[in-house]
């Protein structure tokens, strides 16, 4: 089991900044996903931006949510600049 998620950021990019229990700040996109019907209103950026972190993971209103070991595993570590926004 990968660290949860405590905290989020949504950027105009569709990218997220995650801030993990372990301490981990990373960078997902979430770009490559918005082509699934599933994810489909967070194509709408005041709807992607409504992100929450929420019992370890992150969700949106609508019950979208996202699977907390996808988002450990296929982000990046974000860069200082990013951490420091």
């Amino acid at each position: 089991m990968n660290p949860r998620i405590t905290a989020v950021t949504a950027h105009d990019d569709y990218a997220l900044l995650l801030t993990f229990a372990n301490g981990e700040i990373r960078h997902f996109d979430m770009k490559p996903y918005l082509v699934y019907p599933a994810f489909e209103p967070l194509r709408q950026i005041a709807f992607f931006k409504l992100v929450r972190a929420s019992h370890g993971t992150v969700t949106w209103p609508k019950e979208i949510d996202f699977d907390p070991d996808t988002l450990y595993l296929e982000s990046c570590p974000a860069k200082l600049e990013e951490q420091a926004a």
